[in-house]
């Protein structure tokens, strides 16, 4: 077997796109959560820079617990390959952004001190939902998480993305250096507030004077990131394998769709990431909302109700009956939530979703995007059911069915009898709600809604609201979940 890296890169066919830049360089950047989705993204931009002859932007990654990104990357030199896929058409392009990658658990003094490097003008994150370590109902930091109560106790040796942060961030302060940027890139609506709201009230715990610096300096920029990413198989690697001759580990598959819109506020060095089609805006907020109402909120409801009724992959789902009319139904709700954004035409956007959604050679798995779904419920689907009701829309009913269908995916148990992993920091909530209904499907609903730090005060009151979620989650019950999807899309083509 030949690993892919630095010596091994002139064997690739003709056709790979090699770099063709220096990276013999400083890393300017710290990424925290080197993972699939940020090699295909964040990574691929930096490397577009650098290639336009940028320097001093290679990054230095960063898992902050596994190590098996490191295990991947650094035997290659931090090289790896995006594939894009659309159809049967296929590109290969080698990345070599990412410098190295460090493995915080087994040491997280590496880390602060590549935070506290004076090269270090910026640090991105993508650690999911459930990194921030906030409250998805009421976005504060949730002091009594037993790893935010240990950061408090040592934060020299920080386990948390938060905790690293200011950990990185009283290292510079100390040692008389500005302040990193801190750029999120996680599907959070103000992502850069909340990760604020995070390094903040964690720092105020620590360092009063730190956290009133940190306030005052440091600039968080919220950003919306936007390119579908599946998982990568074993298959993947091994055809790469046959087809080049080299293993890449890391290998990542896309699609050729990929977009960046970043507030354009930061406290040291800023990289031009507009020269290689990053937009660069004062509102960020507006194009995060229609992101993750539209794109997430439609995924997740492929995802639960399709891993449901048995689909493993989103073209199959949207193929299936009445999964496309449902989904256009859960545009058309969470578009009328939206406010007009200049330059962003929804009409085309949801275009390009169906076209997305719809590509094979991707095999985006519906298991894949039904994780952690208690942290990505209130802002992919609960925003958009209260500010519909608000509006004085009615029920939203393509959104009460998916929900519906999140809810009977908390079982464990799909159409067919055949059992699913609910990945989720929640799991044991949700089961047991459910436990407690006693199969009574009216209190399985009720008991789900309890959650508070999934569902806050005001859903579970909505009378209306939670009588159509009771009539859809027993329907599901009584028939499928396939059945529900299929019967709604029948009703839309007769409403039509």
């Amino acid at each position: 077997m030949t690993r892919l890296a630095s010596t091994t890169l002139e064997s690739l066919p003709a056709e790979a796109c090699i770099p063709a830049y220096d990276r013999n360089q400083p890393c300017g950047v710290v990424h925290l959560g080197t993972g699939a989705f940020h090699r295909a993204h964040q990574a691929a931009y930096f490397d577009a820079l650098l290639e336009r002859g940028e320097s001093g932007w290679m990054i230095c990654g960063a898992s902050l617990r596994s190590s098996a990104v490191a295990d991947q990357l650094n035997p290659q030199d931090g090289l790896f390959t995006v594939l894009v896929r659309d159809g049967g058409d296929e590109q290969i392009k080698i990345i070599g952004s990412v410098a190295q990658v460090c493995v915080a658990r087994d040491d997280p003094a590496v880390l602060v001190a590549a935070l506290a490097h004076a090269n270090v003008a910026l640090v991105t994150l993508t650690v999911t939902e459930k990194g921030y370590c906030l409250d998805p109902s009421s976005g504060t930091l949730k002091l009594d998480d037993p790893a935010i109560a240990a950061d408090i106790d040592n934060i020299a040796a920080p386990s948390t993305a938060p905790g690293f942060l200011v950990a990185g961030l009283a290292a510079r302060r100390k040692a008389g250096l500005a302040p990193f940027t801190v750029l999120s890139c996680d599907n959070l609506p103000e992502n850069g507030k909340r990760t604020r709201e995070a390094v903040v009230s964690l720092a105020r715990q620590i360092d009063t004077e730190l956290a009133d610096w940190i306030a005052q300096e440091v600039a968080f920029p919220s950003s919306m990131v936007d390119r579908i990413v599946p998982a990568t198989t074993p298959a993947d690697i091994d055809n790469f394998e046959s087809a080049t001759g080299l293993r890449d580990e890391a290998l990542v598959k896309t699609e050729p769709f990929s977009q960046w819109v970043v507030e354009d506020w930061f406290c040291n060095r800023r990289p031009p990431l507009e020269q290689v089609g990053v937009q660069m805006t004062d509102a960020v907020a507006a194009w995060e909302m229609a992101k993750l109402r539209l794109l997430n909120g439609a995924h997740s409801a492929i995802a639960y109700l399709g891993g449901l009724a048995g689909h493993r992959y989103v073209h199959q789902a949207m193929a299936a009956p009445g999964f496309a009319p449902l989904i256009n139904a859960l545009w058309d709700e969470a578009q009328a939530t939206l406010e007009p954004i200049e330059g962003f035409d929804p009409a085309r956007y949801r275009e390009q979703l169906a076209k997305r959604f719809a590509n094979s050679a991707l095999g985006h798995l519906t298991h894949q995007i039904a994780m952690d779904g208690s942290q990505k419920l209130p802002q992919r689907w609960l925003a958009t059911i209260s500010r519909y009701r608000d509006l004085e829309l009615g029920v939203p009913h393509a959104l009460t069915r998916a929900l519906a269908g999140w809810m009977h995916w908390q079982s464990g148990r799909g159409d067919n009898g055949a059992m699913h992993t609910v990945d989720d920091p929640l799991a044991k909530v949700t089961a047991d709600a459910l436990a407690q209904a006693g199969g009574d499907t009216g209190r399985e609903v009720r008991n789900l809604l309890g959650i508070h730090a999934i569902f806050g005060d005001e859903l579970p009151r909505d009378t209306p609201f939670v009588e159509q979620l009771v009539q859809d989650y027993t329907l599901i019950a009584q028939t499928s979940a396939a059945q529900a999807v299929a019967a709604f899309g029948q009703a839309a083509v007769r409403k039509g």
